[in-house]
């Protein structure tokens, strides 16, 4: 129930049996004030109608922008909004224009925002301004969604301008964007490059506890050496309260097959060289044939949610090969390989699971089997018309839709498609939202593995190329001659080459004039003293596209052991630098806005007060200050009563209980 409030004005008497004349004079010097605010806000209202009017190309490029558009004066009264603003909140631009900033705010926030404004107009202290941060908006229809807003201010000081990026659809792809950047190479070196490039923490170890493997981020979340760990009792990254138990507990699995911790997550608590512990998400499978056990720990302190990548170095290509399919089948999501004719040639433990049949129940059969009828007797025909027109409507999207168990019960998911170029083999993810949808939180726990094809890389090369290219960040490997080897679709589509451009050429064709220059030579310093000051971190770069121009973007670098390759992830910033500046704007329009509200209010020549429906005092006006004696900050959080005589005090509570009945 929302709370019900009650403002009551209350007029002094006392001065109006005084001068007559003393009242007209403040009434002169109120209109003066009034009138100079109302000439200001025509002269801002005035210049900002000439922009507009000589901004027609600029107006519709605006209304072409994907994020929504305010533009304020410093009594924060909106005076331009575009065709995005109207899609996004629900209002008309005739409904927004004229109209206080705050009708797209929760109340809570609305409530403050004139004095948020009125403090940036005294103190010229820039709290938003010149920042992106993520608030919560609210459309017409009352419903909320969180969004990113960035503000900005005008030379002149009189205009504010606030982007507004919906972050709805983002907060459910976030974890799905990153799962897509699976860095899925030829060979196993490259395979180890992107294990090392890894978000996650990996540790392999054997039926006696003793780690075998270890990536780069599990020394730089733990603090020891690759050299330090390998050899070593797992239990040496455990609490001491556990690690006296661990041996016991491998043990007990070894004798009685009871997995209580394989094949599921848990959050545990995880302890680093320095001693100090962090929560963490544990994730362990068995890698068939191997007798090696993989773990993966996904650091929960800053809840950072990034790419799993995983592999396993061997002696043998068999022994690799099982790893990699226990890796595989570790997946949150269900996998189906299918060939032109529909029929299924690959799936993961994990669909098995969501779905209820065997691996080799479903091998040979046709894919139609895990969709509902009304939906299984169409599916081989739009798979003849695309094999004869060539026209993809699913291949290279995601879509939600709805799928079938082997007990004949439906749920919802999230179908992913990619077709590799050279098997002709099409991949589908499937991520299943029943849990996503009653708990929106758990999403981002959710993750696609980065091992699910890596069985015989060799053989499957066609379909690593196409989930690769189905990354949402542009992808380089070159070599030490600065020579790019390998590009993936996203680059060309952000760069504007064609692969074939690309490939040969030195990667310096990205770079701005005056970084290409040097780059060479930053590429011989590294291989002469081999110290690392990009590889291994992520920094944000300016990057130059095929036509020249620019854009800012973060760039992270891995290196591969053997190879001597260099991989390369870009990830353009161009939205998200105009989100934060857009965000500072807004938050200054805001301030200036409530702190012109709470001016006119103290100017008014009559006593304000606003209640609450327990008659608390939640608002009082200077003047009522002048006339009662007590402050502001004795004012509120009292009862109202206190300004009335004891017998009508006694009886007031009362009064609005029987109104509020």
């Amino acid at each position: 129930k929302e709370s019900v409030l009650i403002c009551g004005f209350i007029r002094d008497l006392t001065s109006e049996k005084k001068s007559q004349a003393v009242i007209l004079e403040k009434e002169r010097e109120l209109f003066n004030k009034e009138t100079q605010l109302i000439k200001k806000h025509t002269e801002a209202k005035t210049i900002l109608n000439d922009l507009v009017k000589n901004q027609s190309v600029v107006m519709g490029i605006l209304d072409a922008s994907f994020h929504s558009l305010f533009v304020i004066d410093d009594h924060c009264i909106i005076h331009m909004v575009n065709k995005k603003s109207c899609e996004d909140f629900g209002w008309t631009k005739e409904e927004f224009l004229g109209r206080n900033i705050s009708m797209i705010m929760t109340p809570d926030v609305a409530a403050n925002h004139d004095q948020f404004m009125k403090n940036y107009l005294s103190t010229g202290i820039k709290k938003m301004i010149g920042t992106q941060r993520q608030v919560t908006a609210r459309r017409k229809d009352g419903s909320t969604f969180p969004c990113t807003l960035g503000l900005s201010e005008t030379p002149n000081g009189e205009f504010y301008c606030g982007f507004i990026r919906d972050l709805t659809q983002q907060k459910k792809s976030d974890s799905e964007m990153l799962e897509k950047n699976k860095e899925l190479i030829r060979n196993e070196s490259l395979v180890r490059g992107i294990l090392d490039a890894s978000s996650h923490a990996l540790f392999v170890i054997d039926e006696r506890c003793t780690i075998k493997m270890v990536n780069d981020r599990s020394c730089e979340v733990f603090g020891w050496t690759k050299e330090e760990f390998l050899g070593n009792n797992i239990n040496m990254i455990m609490p001491a309260h556990i690690a006296m138990h661990h041996d016991q507990y491998m043990k007990n699995f070894l004798k009685t097959g009871i997995k209580k911790m394989i094949g599921t997550q848990r959050e545990v608590t995880a302890c680093r060289k320095d001693g100090t512990t962090f929560p963490c998400m544990l994730d362990l499978s068995e890698a068939k044939g191997s007798g090696l056990i993989c773990g993966f720990i996904r650091d929960r302190t800053n809840q950072k949610v990034a790419e799993m990548a995983l592999a396993k170095k061997n002696k043998s290509l068999q022994e690799k090969q099982d790893i990699m399919a226990g890796i595989l089948d570790a997946s949150f999501h269900a996998l189906f390989v299918i060939n032109e004719k529909c029929i299924i040639q690959m799936v993961n433990e994990k669909s098995c699971v969501v779905f209820g049949w065997r691996k080799d129940e479903f091998i040979g059969k046709n894919i139609n089997m895990i969709m509902p009828s009304d939906i299984a007797v169409h599916h081989d025909q739009y798979m003849k018309q695309y094999l004869e027109t060539g026209v993809k409507r699913m291949i290279g999207t995601q879509r939600e839709v709805t799928a079938q168990r082997k007990d004949g019960t439906t749920f919802p998911c999230v179908l992913g498609l990619s077709e590799t170029q050279q098997s002709g083999m099409i991949c589908g993810f499937i991520r299943d939202l029943t849990e996503e949808k009653a708990h929106e939180a758990k999403i981002i726990e959710k993750q696609l593995a980065a091992e699910k094809l890596s069985c015989d890389l060799e053989a499957n090369q066609g379909i690593i190329m196409g989930i690769l290219d189905a990354a949402f960040h542009a992808l380089f490997v070159i070599d030490e001659k600065c020579i790019i080897h390998m590009v993936n679709k996203r680059s060309c589509d952000v760069f504007g080459w064609t692969k074939e451009e690309f490939i040969g050429k030195n990667i310096k064709m990205i770079m701005p004039a005056h970084v290409a220059v040097n780059h060479d030579q930053y590429m011989k310093h590294y291989l002469d003293t081999g110290i690392k000051k990009m590889i291994g971190t992520q920094r944000e770069v300016t990057a130059c596209r095929k036509d020249g121009t620019t854009f800012p973007c973060v760039l992270g670098l891995s290196e591969t052991p053997q190879s001597g390759m260099i991989c390369g992830f870009i990830r353009d910033l161009t939205k998200d630098k105009a989100a934060q500046a857009a965000m500072m704007t807004k938050n200054r329009e805001l301030q200036m806005h409530q702190n012109l509200i709470m001016s006119i209010l103290d100017a008014s020549f009559h006593a304000l007060f606003v209640i609450n429906e327990q008659c608390i005092i939640q608002m009082v006006n200077a003047k009522s200050v002048d006339v009662f004696g007590w402050t502001k900050e004795e004012f509120i959080g009292q009862n109202i009563k206190m300004i009335m005589p004891p017998a009508i005090a006694d009886s007031h509570d009362g009064y609005v209980k029987h109104y509020l009945d």
